[in-house]
């Protein structure tokens, strides 16, 4: 790999014959650089670094000497894909201009030359300096995947959750021990727990659990439910269509169902699946009373939340944080860059403060530059916010003041501070910001994405750490599926020219004529000739098929309840089509 400083210098020669000369070095835009083993540290800001990036409609003193400036909300306009250009940095009119009309004294000819040009440049120096282009990025399963458009550019303030979210726990250590301290107080309680083991590969977030009937449902998003385990044993599709019928799943019954939002309920479905098992066969002691599925549910619920408010399981955690928090080097570096690049960093968390403040020391701080701390990266803190109400309602609003978490009543919030309650009007009104100006990202599928989006209109993004083996699986299944959809389309064309031919031979059956002249004028015996050929090949090609399906549905789950959803040709019925076997 080429020497970073030298990269740097390549660059920003390159830009020099675009630009008239700066005061100072500068280089690639919005980049921030870190090289190791060097004392050199460049931020680059896509400007002099000593000059600030000149607002568009403000004209201040020192804009003669800013290459860009920044759309400001005064003047901004709507781009071609419907947003604000608000924020938008462009290369100032009077360096355009010296550059030769647009630029096109220098960069001559057709965009379309030009681009592929600076493209393959561009490839090659982020290649050089170690940094994945954005092509090669898809294919990462650390990735951001958009349901719609996000325009990071009009957000002005990024909120965060912390519990799986900036701090990710080992699952297995952090529910694995919730498990342990819930079963323990289900065996004080009298339930016969000896012989169970945390099984994390169980259950997943998504799924959802009939506390009525004993089972762990997964539904479709319309709400049928279309897999189900009953306990810790898969039912059949028979069964399922017996029990449920043409249910809906509707999560305002919660006497009935309990959605798993997120990593936190793991330990809590697991719990209660290998409790159904014991109840069914009749292991449950008879002195704890007559208990159907829903007073075992309340039963392992119970037990859980004990081993969380009498704080058994966080005050383990505080004491060996190493066993629990898997850090992430880049991340508060990633915090850092947002923060440098002028957005406003909220942390709001429903931990308290000396919980939060342990985690974010281990995770945080030793990754942090210049001695900084976790603190210095927020415009604002807020423990025990208690979502989701945080965002429907105020709560009273204390100041933290002290390091071991002494509070005093607080009515107002000011940027830096530190407080527990509150709520996010509170924050909106201190911040002056409001709705879509705010992105918040958290991993409660409900009280952190749902809810702010329902009654704030926030931006939100959901971290799913599930979806990275999904990604991964995908990848490795890459070569194996292109084989498998070929198989598959083959079967199609195969089976649509079956069905042409069962259906002329039907119509002739009625005396009527066939679909087309050609298939009219073919004979009976051709007919079905040619049927059994095709059906032949069709069954051949499922002997391939098969076995395919199968193997790549090993690679996405460890249960074998796999997530096919290739469509494939029913062969039995015209323009028919059967859905693949789905995961659970």
């Amino acid at each position: 790999m080429a020497d970073p400083v030298d990269l740097v210098q390549r660059h920003c020669l390159r830009l020099s014959t675009r630009l008239p000369p700066p005061p100072q070095p500068r280089c690639l835009v919005g980049a921030r650089l870190r090289l190791p083993g060097s004392p050199l540290s460049l931020r680059c800001r896509a400007l002099d670094a000593s000059k600030p990036v000149a607002v568009e409609g403000d004209k201040s003193e020192e804009d003669d000497e800013s290459y860009f400036s920044v759309i400001s909300s005064r003047l901004s306009d709507v781009d071609y894909h419907g947003e604000s250009t608000k924020g938008d940095l462009n290369v100032r009119r009077e360096h355009i201009d010296a550059l030769g009309g647009n630029g096109k004294s220098t960069l001559h000819g057709p965009i379309e030359e030009i681009a592929w040009k600076e493209a393959k440049e561009a490839e090659t120096l982020l290649s050089d300096m170690g940094i994945a282009d954005p092509l090669t990025l898809r294919h990462s399963p650390r990735g951001i995947f958009c349901t719609r458009t996000l325009n990071l550019r009009s957000i002005s303030v990024i909120g965060y959750d912390m519990d799986y979210t900036l701090v990710h726990y080992n699952v297995m250590a952090w529910e694995g021990r919730a498990y342990d301290f819930g079963m323990a107080n289900l065996k004080s309680m009298g339930f016969p727990v000896d012989d169970l083991e945390f099984d994390p590969d169980l259950v997943i977030r998504g799924l959802i659990m009939d506390k009525v009937k004993g089972n762990l449902v997964k539904a479709d998003r319309f709400g049928y439910i279309k897999r189900v385990m009953h306990g810790t044993k898969m039912l059949s599709t028979r069964a399922v269509s017996e029990i449920y019928g043409r249910e809906l799943v509707d999560l305002r019954k919660e006497s009935t169902w309990e959605f798993l939002n997120t990593l936190f309920s793991v330990s809590e479905a697991v719990m209660f699946m290998q409790m159904v098992d014991k109840l069914d066969q009749g292991l449950v002691p008879p002195e704890l009373g007559p208990l159907d599925y829903t007073g075992l549910y309340n039963a392992v619920s119970k037990a859980l939340f004990r081993a969380h408010v009498e704080g058994q399981l966080k005050s383990e955690i505080m004491a060996e944080p190493e066993r629990f928090v898997e850090p992430d080097p880049e991340l508060p570096l990633a915090l850092l860059d947002q923060k440098e690049a002028g957005k406003k960093l909220l942390l709001i968390t429903n931990s308290d403060y000396l919980y939060t403040n342990k985690m974010m020391n281990h995770a945080f701080n030793r990754f942090l530059p210049n001695d900084m701390g976790w603190r210095d990266l927020f415009e604002m803190v807020i423990v025990s916010a208690r979502k989701p109400e945080f965002f429907q309602i105020s709560h009273p609003l204390y100041e933290v003041v002290t390091n071991d978490g002494l509070m005093r009543p607080c009515f107002k919030a000011t940027s830096g501070g530190l407080y527990s309650g509150g709520s996010a009007q509170m924050v909106e009104k201190s911040l002056d910001i409001h709705g879509d100006e705010i992105l918040y990202v958290g991993d409660h599928i409900f009280t952190d994405v749902s809810q702010s989006k329902v009654h704030l209109r926030w931006r939100t993004a959901l971290i799913c750490r599930e979806l990275e083996d999904e990604f991964e699986a995908l990848i490795q299944s890459h070569v194996q599926k292109e084989k498998l959809v070929t198989l598959i389309q083959q079967k199609e064309i195969v089976g649509d020219l079956f069905n042409q031919f069962r259906l002329a031979l039907q119509r002739r059956t009625n005396s009527r004529p066939a679909q087309t002249v050609a298939a009219t004028s073919m004979n009976d015996q051709e007919l079905t000739e040619s049927m059994q050929k095709s059906l032949i090949v069709m069954q051949r090609l499922d002997e391939k098929i098969a076995p395919l399906m199968e193997s790549d549905g090993d690679l996405f789950n460890k249960r074998h309840l796999h997530t096919m959803s290739i469509p494939i040709p029913a062969v039995n019925n015209v323009g028919a089509t059967a859905n693949g076997l789905h995961r659970f």
